[in-house]
């Protein structure tokens, strides 16, 4: 699914170069569920913004589904992100101005669903996540786990190959947090790869594998890597 070979990013700015990932070199597998790990300012950010084709490395080679991303234009790589990729973001990224409904059925609009097919797939994922009686609502209408459902429910709605999940439990308590990452344990054993950002260890025991970054690199592990107290 995912091979990423010597990729570095380095941030340029007037007065100095910052290097955010240092070559790094990983695979995911087709299926599986990975979680990133490692302190602030590490490169989990930058490296999920990469594998996300929303920001490109400045050395190196990205496969992703078979395909070379390295010399994609910006608008294959939005067509690539719209058909094969889905986004779960700690802040939701819910747009306020659209129901929950019109929130998840936008992917579809984007990849040109008919409306009826949209309507069915639509509703189904809703009544799947428990929210189908918000459909009508809108976000600042209903709670953050219940936002964080919708977010999901407009994450899987086209069926990605891919789910990348940056702290998705980051902005929700202890008890809305553990039903989030059960879901995304759901779409894993549906059979969803998925790569998830996080600092917590509990949402890190979902994966079945867990990449430590520090200072941009993959490290290996020494003892217990403590990150939040989450």
């Amino acid at each position: 699914m995912i091979h990423l070979e010597n990729i570095r990013k380095i941030f340029h700015s007037k007065t100095s170069d910052t290097v955010s990932l240092q070559d790094i070199c990983l695979d995911v597998k087709d299926g599986e569920f990975v979680a990133i790990m490692g302190p602030s300012g590490s490169g989990k950010t930058t490296l999920l913004n990469i594998l996300g084709l929303i920001d490109r490395p400045s050395e190196g080679r990205y496969i992703l589904c078979g395909e070379d991303t390295t010399n994609m234009s910006d608008a294959e790589r939005t067509r690539f992100r719209r058909k094969r990729l889905g986004f779960v973001f700690q802040s939701f990224n819910l747009i306020d101005e659209l129901t929950v409904y019109e929130n998840v059925e936008l992917p579809l609009k984007l990849l040109n669903y008919p409306s009826n097919e949209r309507k069915e797939l639509v509703m189904g994922i809703l009544r799947k996540m428990e929210i189908s009686h918000r459909a009508e609502n809108y976000p600042n209408e209903i709670s953050g786990g219940q936002q964080q459902r919708v977010a999901f429910a407009r994450a899987v709605i086209s069926k990605p190959k891919l789910i990348l999940a940056d702290e998705p439990t980051g902005n929700l308590d202890s008890k809305n947090g553990l039903e989030a990452m059960q879901l995304l344990s759901e779409m894993h054993k549906a059979g969803a790869t998925i790569v998830m950002v996080t600092h917590s260890q509990r949402d890190a025991s979902f994966a079945d594998r867990i990449v430590n970054l520090f200072d941009g690199r993959v490290i290996e592990p020494k003892g217990d890597l403590e990150y939040s107290s989450k």
